[in-house]
């Protein structure tokens, strides 16, 4: 855990939370901001910044956590939403999971979606690029 970190702080209880799930790996709770009624968060207990820096037991335990809880907010439609850095709109730098349900058009995430056309030779040459690293890994 990192000492300056708020979402540690609120795993450790210096900081309140309403706590809706708990394991012995993540920790989920009810955003202070939310974007709709019931927009949750589901953070590890291993303090990372990054999704790719989490261990892979803290990754496993994560998602059951956030079925859980989406299957109990019992929303037809809902966005599972995580975010890598500052440029890709991270704002607390500990690994974080929302839950957010989308009862309407104008509650919950609203999200642009700007495609653009894929070069398929860059495809190829970059799908072979991605799986000689995760071989590596």
């Amino acid at each position: 855990m990192s000492a300056n970190c708020i979402f540690c702080k609120i795993v450790k209880g210096a900081i309140p939370s309403f706590k809706v799930l708990e394991t012995e790996l993540s920790y989920a709770f009810l955003d202070v901001g939310p974007l709709a009624r019931g927009h949750a968060l589901v953070i590890p207990k291993e303090h990372a910044e990054f999704m790719h820096q989490l261990s892979d037991a803290s990754l496993a335990d994560i998602l059951p956590v956030a079925k859980k809880v989406a299957k109990a907010l019992n929303a037809p439609n809902y966005n599972i939403l995580q975010n890598n850095g500052k440029l890709a709109h991270q704002v607390v730098p500990h690994v974080h999971f929302h839950i957010i349900p989308k009862p309407n058009e104008e509650e919950g995430l609203g999200v642009g979606w700007p495609t653009k056309e894929a070069d398929k030779d860059d495809m190829k040459k970059l799908a072979d690029e991605l799986v000689a690293k995760i071989q590596q890994q």
